[in-house]
């Protein structure tokens, strides 16, 4: 190897005439270029194997994420993978990760620190990117996913220009094994000694031990605080009782009840005044539950935990869905375990809950994204691969890199086993096997991975249409009825003119659009209207996005009405509530009557009306539909000509009074027990 290496360094001069020193000395400038391209590729692929046996390690001892050299070792590896050529050799031996070392605290967050300072201690030199932070974290999976792992790296740098840094990333690591020990203690059936748990229930998380994390419970109007318990299986909730916890109420989330969870406004006496509560809902209950996290200010509470509920509810809706079981349903539970204790830290200890398009939790992420059951589908094809050989173990004796990309594993369950949490008793796993980590692939990408990439442009788009919701949002209800009305404008215009022309001020105008609109029923071009108008709506757009090419729309100007005190928009809203109770009752005598007269309650009214239904019913028998749409279209557009309109007006005044006329049915109102 060293000997081809030297041959290239030498200069051929045979065939050649040795020409200028600028051109000698450029040429060995090229060649030496050459060399240090085969020196780049040993030192890449020797690194990358390395950085595969070292993850390997670290996936079979997860309890080393507490070792502050292992996770600079780590993040090392990153640097390798993403720059390993001679200058990042060069870089990396300069060991200048810190430049300006900041002492931190456990309880602080790096998202605090000032953008001057965090700029500071960003040195592009020695911080990692997307693309390896992508490739070496899902390699251990208590520290990511490949499906939300661009998500995590977006939320840990959302501080640091997209570049993530040493502290940044040692932080994550250190929180990240706190919480697992934390999580670790309170596993087994004497964690919490109030809760009778499955064996394979694992908890995930609890609130409302303390005074100030208070968790409200509100059925119907009654409220009671106490404490609430997410596991991987259902919910607990605990009142408080004398001196300790009453008996705890199960709300399963494994189990197909018809669950709805959402967030829901709440407050003292079924009030809806604060935005800090969950509703939850089942086929079993009677009414819905609300969970309320009091918070002064924001909501954050009870944003995480709408978060991890509805991640465990769709982990076991996906379970169910494709009838997973063994292996693979636990597979699926692991990776929601792992990510809401992920989401845990980034909330807990980064004070960052991302959004739904960017949750670092896999189920909320597929549930929420355009196209997210593309995701899910492929998680199923990669668990389905856990099937044949679940027990199959000899299919990992051979530790060659080929043979185990080929031999499928349950990677993440195979990691909560080795931090201290069981969810299969009878599991057995051979401890001499060499197993590939996580999902690391050298020189390729997974099929979860591919699945990802196709949903990113649509998660884009989606956020784009969210953001263009959030401008144009006002909150003043004049302001909102304005912005309608001048939306409808043209449709409001166009009505009215219709209306002026049936009420015949201008006999011409009115006369024509009769004559006009009776020849294109008679012709049978009214059934043209409608695709007409669809292929015009069609012309129009293609004819605006040609002309407009690409240019952003232009503001659409309101007039914004002049401002009103509390008092009148009291009043105003107690006058459209007046108006819609009208509304409402005038319905309701309008059935009651209807009623009556079905019954017979007043004998010569029924007679009259079924009489003449009877000759409305030939009518529709023997004349075409057309013919009766003409009719009915003359007898309204006539009805306000000079010669018909006394007349029409005479028949409206008998038919009110006959209306008035007609008693209402009968009501019972009885009161509940």
């Amino acid at each position: 190897m060293d000997h081809s290496l030297d041959s290239l360094v030498k200069p051929s001069m045979d065939g050649f005439e040795r020409e200028s020193d600028r051109s000698e000395k450029s040429e060995i400038k090229n060649k030496k270029k050459k060399r240090a391209r085969w020196i780049w590729i040993w030192k890449r692929q020797t690194k990358k194997e390395n950085t595969l046996m070292t993850l390997l390690v670290i996936t079979k001892q997860l309890e080393l994420l507490g070792n502050k050299s292992i996770r600079r070792l780590m993040f090392e590896m990153m640097l390798a993978w993403e720059t390993p050529d001679t200058d990042s050799e060069a870089l990396l031996q300069e060991s200048s990760f810190c430049k300006h070392p900041i002492i931190e605290e456990d309880g602080g967050s790096l998202f605090y620190i000032s953008a001057t300072s965090m700029a500071v201690q960003v040195d592009y030199k020695n911080t990692v990117g997307l693309e390896a932070f992508a490739k070496i974290a899902p390699a251990c999976p208590a520290i990511a996913d490949s499906i939300t792992v661009h998500n995590l790296f977006d939320a840990l740098t959302s501080s640091s220009g997209g570049q993530l840094h040493l502290l940044i990333y040692d932080k994550y690591l250190k929180c990240l094994n706190k919480v697992l020990n934390s999580a670790r203690c309170f596993t087994g059936p004497a964690s919490i000694s109030s809760l009778h748990l499955a064996h394979e229930e694992i908890i995930l998380d609890f609130h409302g031990t303390m005074p100030t994390n208070l968790v409200l419970q509100h059925i119907g109007m009654s409220t009671s605080p106490g404490r609430l318990t997410l596991t991987s299986h259902a919910l607990y909730f605990e009142r408080f009782g004398v001196g300790s916890y009453d008996k705890a109420i199960r709300y399963d989330l494994a189990t197909d009840l018809k669950q709805v969870v959402k967030r829901e406004l709440t407050g003292p006496w079924g009030a809806h005044l604060f935005d800090n509560a969950v509703m939850y809902k089942a086929s079993s209950l009677t009414e819905p539950i609300f969970f309320e996290f009091p918070q002064i200010i924001g909501h954050s509470r009870r944003d995480y935990w709408l978060a991890i509920v509805r991640e465990v509810l769709y982990a076991h809706r996906f379970v169910r869905k494709f009838n997973l079981k063994h292996f693979q349903r636990e597979e699926a539970l692991s990776i929601a375990i792992l990510g809401i204790f992920r989401f845990h830290v980034m909330k807990d200890k980064f004070h960052v809950i991302p959004t739904e398009f960017r949750t670092t939790l896999l189920f909320n992420l597929a549930e929420k994204l355009p196209k997210g059951d593309n995701i899910l589908e492929a998680l199923y094809n990669h668990l389905e691969l856990l099937l044949a050989r679940s027990h199959d173990y000899d299919a990992f004796e051979d530790s060659s890199i080929e043979r185990m990309h080929n031999c499928p594993f349950p990677f993440t369950l195979y990691a909560l086993k080795k931090l201290g949490f069981t969810l299969l008793l009878n599991e057995h796993w051979h401890e001499d096997i060499e197993i590939l980590q996580g999902d690391v692939h050298v020189g390729e990408t997974s099929s979860l991975r591919k699945a990802v990439i196709k949903t990113i442009c649509y998660s884009g788009r989606a956020e784009a249409a969210q953001a263009t919701l959030d401008q144009v949002k006002v909150e003043d209800i004049d302001t909102k009825l304005s912005l309608i009305k001048e939306l409808l404008f043209p449709v409001v215009e166009f009505g009215k003119w219709l209306y002026s022309l049936t009420e015949w001020h201008d006999n011409l105008k009115s006369t024509l659009f009769l004559l006009l609109i009776l020849y294109i029923m008679y012709r049978g071009w009214i059934w043209y209207m409608w695709p007409g108008v669809l292929l015009s709506l069609s012309f129009v757009m293609l004819w605006n996005k040609c002309y407009r090419k690409g240019r952003q729309i232009e503001p659409f100007k309101i007039t914004i009405p002049p401002n009103r005190s509390t008092i009148e928009l009291l009043l105003t809203l107690q006058e459209t509530i007046s108006q819609l109770e009208a509304c409402v009752q005038t319905g309701c005598i309008v059935l009651l009557k209807l009623r009556a007269i079905l019954l017979a309650a007043f004998p010569q009214t029924t007679n009259k009306v079924a009489y003449t239904l009877i000759p409305i019913a030939v009518i529709f028998i023997f004349v075409p539909l057309r013919h009766l749409v003409m009719m009915l279209l003359l007898e309204f557009y006539t009805r306000e000509m000079p010669m018909r309109k006394r007349s029409s007006e005479k028949l409206i005044r008998r038919l009110r009074e006959w209306w008035v006329r007609i008693p209402a049915a009968p009501v019972q109102l009885i009161k509940p027990q």
